[in-house]
């Protein structure tokens, strides 16, 4: 088992199972059902103690995500539990960041470490800088969007991102004229079918939806 140093970032199933407003139970088993199947790797675990309904203190056992497998695994459970509070996790994990990237000022009492700390604090920011690139593409959004809007912003075409899509089974070949989404891509919240003003089926994808084809793109390496 891996140790999780004190100054690494984590989000406990606890924690998700607040942001998402579910039973704690219910996202452990989630975590569970991804892990056996391979999708996630299986998270640290911690014990927690609670009062039960009878006023006893118990011993519970939660989950633990840390780097960067662990928020790719956090954000994929989230989008299995509630997609439409993909984005909210996504926040969590961006105000600990910002945290981090902000610590309790140091005073240098020599030149010697004035020097270390300006190179501490350089490296510090080009280490964060990837991850802040990553989850600014997240942007939560009221409206719907298109192929072509998603693509555009990892600077891919939309021929590009459809056939990307396509080999990942989110469109349905059973309609030829335009395209539409395979039915476990709508009920996870990832897109809708909207009507064209000529009758054509358009498919459009939600902010849920936008993030799990962010999260493709970069762990699969078709986009930084």
């Amino acid at each position: 088992m891996n140790l999780i140093s004190s100054d690494q970032l984590t989000m406990s199933s606890r924690e998700i199972a607040d942001l998402v407003e579910k039973r704690h139970d219910n996202v452990t088993r989630t975590i569970e059902n991804l892990a056996a199947k391979g999708v996630i790797r299986t998270p640290q675990i911690e014990v927690f103690e609670e009062i039960n309904n009878l006023g006893l203190k118990v011993s519970r056992n939660s989950f633990v995500f840390y780097d960067e497998q662990g928020k790719r695994d956090s954000i994929i459970v989230v989008a299995q539990l509630s997609p439409e509070f993909t984005a909210r996790l996504v926040d969590r994990w961006q105000e600990l960041e910002a945290k981090q990237s902000k610590p309790y000022p140091q005073i240098p009492h020599s030149f010697a470490e004035a020097l270390q700390l300006a190179a501490n604090q350089a490296k510090l920011l080009e280490q964060q800088a990837p991850k802040v690139e990553f989850f600014d593409r997240l942007v939560v959004r009221d409206t719907l969007m298109n192929a072509s809007q998603v693509a555009q912003k990892h600077n891919l075409s939309a021929v590009r991102l459809n056939k990307f899509l396509d080999e990942h089974d989110v469109y349905s070949h059973a309609i030829k004229r335009g395209r539409v989404f395979q039915q476990w891509f709508i009920d996870k919240g990832f897109g809708k079918l909207r009507q064209t003003d000529q009758g054509f089926s358009q498919a459009m994808f939600t902010p849920a939806g936008e993030a799990w084809i962010c999260e493709k793109l970069v762990s699969e390496g078709v986009a930084a």
